[in-house]
C-alpha cells in the first residue's frame, strides 16, 4: 500500500505517488533523457535481468513518467499504470495485450469513433471479430457473448450519446464468462467514477481531456487491476513503442493537480446549462446524466460522484439548425476534444464519428443533428449568454 493512499482525493492529486526528490525539488523533475548510464557493467546486467529497479531507457521506463503512472493508479485504485503517448495509443495497447486472431470483442456501440474504427479495420484484418451494441442492455450483452469472446469493452458515459452502462453488472457478466472487462473512463475521470472499485479489470483515459484539462498535450493512461494484467499491458506498450514523453508527463502532472477543482466547477456549470437547454423551445432533446429526464439518471447517482461536464443535445431544426448554432457561438470554441477549462462545441457526425458508416452511427444513436457540448469553467452567465445569442440566429 502506498504511503499516500490514506489521503483524501484532493490531497492525492498533490501528493499521490510523488517521491521526495534527493535535491529537494518541490515539483517532479523532468528526466528528459532517452537513456540512463550505469555505474558499472554489473549494475547494467542486473537492470536488464530485472534484479535492479533502476532505469535503462525511456521507452522501458522513466522517473517522471513513473510518477504519473503511480499517481493515476492510486486515484483509480488499481495495481499500476502504464502511460502512453495518446488515448488511442492506450486503446491500441489494450487490444494488442489481450486479443489475438480468432478472438471476439463485445463493445459499446456509441464508443469513441476511432476506438471502434481501428477494431473494424486493422484488428478485423488480423482476425479479431467484434460486436457493437448498447451495453446499457444487459440481456443484449449476454446474448452477444460467444465461446471465443475475450473482452467486454465499455465506455460510460458514451461518446457522444451520454448513455450510461452499469459497470458492476457488466463486470459480473465479464467474470462469469472469464472476459477482460475494460472501461474507458475518459468522460468521468477518477474524480467522478472509479471502475476498478466496481469490478473492472482495465481502466484507461485519454488524459488529453479532464485529467490534464488544459488543451496543451495529448496523452493516455492504462490502469490495471492486478499485477498479471499490468505486466501484459506493460509488455505490449514496450513492444509497440507507444511510450509517453517525459515532458508530456510533467505537463500532465501539473494539470492533474487541479482536476477536482476544474471538474467540480465545470459540472456545476453543466447542470445549469443542461437545464437551460431543456427549457429552450428550439431544443428537441438534451442528454445529460444530471437531468431527471436522462434514462439512466438513477444509475448515474449510484456509480458516479457527479454527472460530469458533457452534454449532448439536438435542435428542432436538426443538422441545419445545429450548424447555424455552431457557426455563431462566440465564447465556446468550435473544436473537437473535451474536458478542458474552455467550453467546446462540435458536431460528431461530421467530425469525431465521421469515419463510422452512417447506418452504424445512427444505430448507435449518433444522429445527424446531435451536438456535443463540453462545458468549461467560464462564468455560467457568459456560457448561457453565448448560447442564447447563437440560438437566436437559428
Amino acid at each position: 500500500m502506498s504511503e499516500h493512499e490514506h489521503l483524501g482525493f484532493n490531497s492525492l492529486l498533490i501528493h499521490g505517488g510523488v517521491e521526495a526528490d534527493p535535491l529537494g525539488s518541490a515539483t517532479v523533475p523532468i528526466y528528459q533523457t532517452s537513456t540512463f548510464a550505469f555505474r558499472n557493467a554489473d549494475e547494467g546486467a542486473r537492470r536488464f535481468a530485472g534484479e535492479d529497479d533502476g532505469y535503462i531507457y525511456t521507452r522501458l521506463g522513466n522517473p517522471t513518467i513513473a510518477t504519473l503512472e503511480r499517481q493515476i493508479a492510486i486515484l483509480e485504485k488499481g495495481f499500476g499504470g502504464v502511460a502512453v503517448a495518446s488515448g488511442m495509443a492506450a486503446v491500441s495497447t489494450i487490444y494488442v495485450a489481450f486479443l489475438k486472431a480468432g478472438d471476439h470483442i463485445v463493445s459499446t456501440a456509441a464508443v469513441y469513433g476511432p476506438s471502434r474504427g481501428i477494431m473494424e479495420s486493422y484488428f478485423k484484418k488480423f482476425g479479431v471479430e467484434s460486436t457493437y451494441l448498447s451495453t446499457a442492455d444487459l440481456d443484449a450483452v449476454r446474448a452477444a457473448i460467444r465461446p471465443n469472446t475475450r473482452m467486454l469493452y465499455v465506455e460510460t458515459p458514451t461518446n457522444p450519446t451520454m448513455e450510461l452502462s452499469d459497470i458492476r453488472a457488466l463486470s459480473a457478466i465479464a467474470r462469469e464468462h472469464k472476459l477482460v472487462m475494460v472501461v474507458d473512463n475518459t468522460f468521468s475521470s477518477p474524480f467522478l467514477q472509479r471502475p476498478i472499485e466496481m469490478g473492472a479489470d482495465i481502466v484507461f483515459h485519454s488524459m488529453t481531456k479532464f485529467i490534464n484539462g488544459h488543451a496543451d498535450i495529448v496523452a493516455g493512461m492504462i490502469i490495471a487491476r492486478n499485477e498479471e494484467l499490468y505486466k501484459a499491458v506493460r509488455q505490449a506498450m514496450i513492444g509497440m513503442g507507444g511510450n509517453m514523453d517525459p515532458h508530456q508527463a510533467y505537463l500532465v502532472l501539473r494539470g492533474v493537480k487541479t482536476l477536482a477543482l476544474r471538474v467540480q466547477r465545470a459540472q456545476e456549470n453543466a447542470q445549469q446549462v443542461a437545464e437551460y437547454l431543456e427549457r429552450h423551445p428550439k431544443v428537441a432533446w438534451v442528454k445529460y446524466p444530471g437531468l431527471k429526464s436522462h434514462p439512466q439518471h438513477e444509475l448515474s447517482k449510484k456509480q458516479m460522484d457527479g454527472p460530469g461536464a458533457m452534454i449532448s443535445f439536438e435542435l428542432q431544426g436538426g443538422l441545419k439548425a445545429g450548424k447555424v448554432l455552431m457557426d455563431n457561438v462566440r465564447l465556446a470554441l468550435l473544436a473537437v476534444s473535451l474536458g478542458g477549462i474552455e467550453t467546446l462545441i462540435q458536431h460528431p457526425a461530421s467530425m469525431t464519428h465521421s469515419k463510422m458508416a452512417r447506418e452504424k452511427r445512427e444505430a448507435a444513436g449518433i444522429t445527424d443533428g446531435l451536438v456535443r457540448f463540453s462545458v468549461g469553467i467560464e462564468d455560467l452567465k457568459d456560457i448561457i449568454a453565448d448560447l442564447e445569442q447563437a440560438l437566436a440566429k437559428v
